[in-house]
């Protein structure tokens, strides 16, 4: 019985004395107070380390939102719509901060049928306005599933190989209704490499097991509206890059110049060679794949990859990490001592030049008065 008050207290020391991290500002708001814990959090996910992992920073991302009747349940407050377009918001502020060069489309899908809410674009501001404008939205009829995915697939087909390929399905409802058999839709999915995750609002649905299991994605049920969040901010993240990429180098255009046919060396990162190929047609190209931003003398053009954009784009918009720096207390004891120390380092190097002067002065006037005599 003694030891059951020591539990609930080891259990509530990270609740105690919780206020005071909140401090008020001269007019008595929290706001910056509150800012500050988010911009943590979110430096904290950002430099989150990745181990040695290649991510894959050029993202295709297709966000299927389940538009049906069982939308308009109550278990999420006011309903499930009204909440899943309010977290998407928040969703898609995050994914393009901290996946600047990376793309996004949002499809809804009701009534047997799938439309395209946005296209695949990089504009944040765009895909807001029209989840804003969807929670007028009728939830009506069954979702579709295959026609959804099919529609996300038509698009994503055809995006280059060095780029990701993802779907993340919001299912709510427990049944979907297929044109034809959807099992053959996985496979066509695989076999594109295309990755989809599902996130339901209900429970678990064996088509949507098999789903993220075949094509490698991920499939969680919410618990309530924290949960939910946090599996949508795990989205958020550029996942691990397929070993099967077809390139870390994108060829942004090729200038026609006059060059020998030998190849030759340009020296770049100053260690790093690089290597500039002719080709038959007058036009020249890098074939170096580890400069992180390659820039050749012959033409003013850089050929990035996708991790330069993300690490210029990082060191634009976050500050860099504090450095902890001493008091200034400790600080002027260094200082002191450092001063006391060339002060004697100082005084003693002066001390043998004096010594090594007298000793020459002396050498010399015995030198000039044995001369005398």
């Amino acid at each position: 019985m003694d030891e059951e008050p020591e539990r609930a207290k080891r259990w509530e020391g990270g609740y105690e004395r919780t206020w005071e991290i909140l401090k008020e500002d001269e007019s008595g708001s929290l706001k910056a107070t509150v800012e500050n814990i988010l911009f943590k959090a979110k430096r904290k996910r950002v430099f989150e380390p990745h181990g040695q992992v290649r991510l894959g920073m050029m993202r295709h991302l297709y966000v299927v939102v389940d538009t049906s009747r069982t939308m308009e349940d109550q278990d999420l407050k006011p309903n499930r719509l009204t909440s899943t377009l309010k977290l998407l918001e928040y969703f898609v502020e995050e994914y393009f901060d901290q996946n600047p060069i990376s793309q996004m489309g949002i499809i809804t899908t009701k009534n047997k049928r799938a439309e395209k809410l946005t296209d695949l674009a990089g504009n944040p501001k765009k895909h807001i306005a029209d989840l804003k404008k969807a929670k007028d939205t009728t939830c009506v009829g069954e979702p579709s599933l295959y026609n959804s995915l099919s529609l996300a697939m038509q698009t994503l087909r055809h995006m280059p190989g060095h780029a990701s390929r993802e779907v993340l399905v919001i299912f709510s409802s427990l049944t979907t209704c297929d044109p034809a058999n959807i099992y053959e839709l996985i496979k066509s999915l695989k076999a594109l490499k295309i990755r989809v995750s599902v996130i339901g609002l209900s429970a678990e649905v064996r088509v949507c097991t098999v789903l993220t299991r075949e094509t490698g994605g991920t499939y969680h049920v919410i618990l309530d509206e924290s949960h939910y969040k946090e599996l949508l901010q795990y989205h958020v993240k550029p996942h691990p890059a397929s070993s099967s990429s077809e390139c870390s180098l994108i060829r942004m255009g090729t200038f026609p110049v006059s060059l020998p046919c030998a190849p030759s060396f340009e020296w770049v990162h100053f260690l790093s060679p690089c290597l500039v190929l002719p080709h038959s047609n007058g036009y020249i190209s890098c074939l170096l794949a580890l400069c992180s931003l390659i820039r050749m003398g012959t033409f003013p053009v850089s050929l990035p990859c996708a991790p330069s954009f993300e690490w210029v784009f990082l060191s634009i918009q976050l500050h860099p990490r504090v450095i902890r720096i001493p008091n200034r207390l400790s600080a002027w004891r260094e200082y002191r001592k450092a001063v006391l120390l060339f002060g004697i380092g100082h005084s003693i190097l002066l001390f043998i030049n004096v010594f090594i002067f007298i000793n020459c002065f002396n050498s010399i006037a015995q030198k000039q008065q044995q001369s005398r005599r």
